[in-house]
């Protein structure tokens, strides 16, 4: 269960931006989209608003960031390079490490996990867990000093060589999970359950998709049925397997990348979806005839829903975090309506799987049971620096009473949002100006 994601000095993030999860104290609408693990609490669903470039894609892919840097530590070498990508619109921060946080409940125990880093190396790196008491520190790393406390959990032997085998570019959590550490490797195996999608390019996730129904037939009839109740208009759904040829291949690849290719795919598998519709009648009835075509003969949503079908299914089978940009791309917004829906339903999510997406899609403020703290909104400061903040942070003040109020339960947030009332929305030049500039004002 994922509780909060800090990151400060990444990209179009100066100072430190916060994705919380944790349930607004005083509001009481919806309280099923609040999940638990023993005394901690978070929201299933979290949505990010904000304007083209207001940065909602670079949060989420701080998450990612972490992520990366997790896995590919112990792949890399002395002189590999870390992905150190800072805020340069303010001077100074180009001299600054980027820092990335996170708190979440693995094997119901709190962890807070802090890691800055700068191109070269890593320069600090600190692990904490709370059980039930107050929180503890497991390990504290300050450039090439790492200090390890008795309460992190592994053999002597294996922390030790960890200690020693941690490059200064490396993390020192990714190389105690690759030498077994107890402790770590439970981190490891929550962050595993941690997916990013981009929302606009799904091709990854179709692999994914196919490669889960030729290898765990135990997701086949759920991913076919998930599909088929979003009523895309075919009735089955197979997949065929076959030895990769050199037809899979494009047809305008030079000479020597094909060759490069066929050397590494000879012995893989190709894959081609088959989507199976009903024939009808001339009086339009339905007859018992179908007929079958590539899936890549569908719709953009269709093909969308289809990649999107296993990671989502997985999550909420697993538990997890999915987190997608641009979630209603290429999707009617019913459908992503129903997606939304299926995080927010205990019934279809028994494990308290969590999604966090980025969206322009304003229906779901009216439509999707969102709690006020689980919209939030994105925007650029003066310094073109973005910040977030949540609706339920979000205050009107009545000069009359000289008071504040905060936005109401039964507010038309879509309306009030599409009207400016809580920013984070595009502010467009008059186009008819330039226009007039351009071809004199008698047109």
């Amino acid at each position: 269960m994922l509780i909060a994601f800090k990151v400060s000095n990444y990209r179009s993030m100066s100072k430190e931006q916060v994705i919380s999860l944790v349930p607004a104290t005083k509001q009481k609408d919806y309280p099923a989209n609040i999940i638990s693990v023993g005394k901690s609490k978070s929201l299933n669903v979290v949505a990010l608003y904000g304007a083209n470039a207001s940065g909602k894609s670079n949060l989420l892919k701080s998450i990612s960031l972490l992520e990366k840097l997790l896995y590919l530590s112990p792949l890399a070498n002395s002189t590999t390079k870390l992905p150190y990508s800072p805020f340069l619109l303010e001077e100074g921060y180009e001299n600054l490490p980027t820092k990335l946080e996170i708190v979440f409940i693995a094997e119901e125990n709190q962890y807070r996990y802090i890691v800055e880093y700068n191109r070269n190396i890593i320069v600090s790196e600190y692990l904490y867990r709370k059980k039930t008491g107050r929180e503890v520190i497991l390990f504290a790393r300050q450039n090439d000093v790492i200090e390890v406390s008795k309460g992190f959990e592994g053999a002597t032997k294996l922390i030790d060589a960890a200690i020693e085998a941690t490059r200064d570019n490396a993390l020192f959590l990714s190389i105690c999970d690759m030498l077994n550490v107890k402790e770590a490797k439970n981190i490891f195996q929550w962050f595993n359950k941690c997916v990013f999608i981009d929302g606009i390019n799904t091709d990854k996730e179709e692999f994914e998709t196919v490669e889960t129904w030729d290898e765990e037939p135990e997701y086949r009839e759920k991913i076919k049925e998930y599909l088929v109740l979003l009523n895309l208009g075919f009735v089955d759904l197979a997949i065929k397997v076959k030895p990769f040829e050199e037809s899979d291949l494009p047809t305008n690849l030079e000479e020597n990348i094909k060759n490069k290719l066929l050397s590494k795919l000879t012995s893989s598998k190709s894959y081609q979806p088959i989507a199976t519709h009903f024939v009808y009648d001339k009086n339009g009835n339905k007859t018992t005839k179908t007929v079958s075509w590539d899936m890549k003969e569908e719709s953009q949503g269709t093909q969308k829903a289809f990649h999107l079908s296993s990671p989502i299914l997985k999550t909420l089978i697993l538990g997890g975090v999915l987190i997608i940009d641009e979630i209603e791309a290429k999707m009617h917004p019913m459908m992503t309506i129903n997606t939304i829906n299926l995080f927010l339903n205990k019934e279809t999510n028994p494990k308290q799987a969590q999604i966090i997406f980025a969206t322009h899609d304003t229906n779901l403020l009216t439509y999707a049971n969102l709690r006020r703290d689980q919209i939030n909104f994105v925007e650029k400061n003066n310094c073109e620096a973005t910040e977030i903040y949540s609706l339920s942070d979000f205050k009107y003040f009545n000069e009359t009473e000289q008071k504040e109020y905060a936005e109401r339960i039964d507010a038309d947030k879509e309306k009030r949002y599409l009207e400016g009332r809580y920013g984070a929305i595009p502010v467009l030049g008059s186009f008819t100006a330039k226009m007039d500039k351009w071809y004199g004002k008698k047109r």
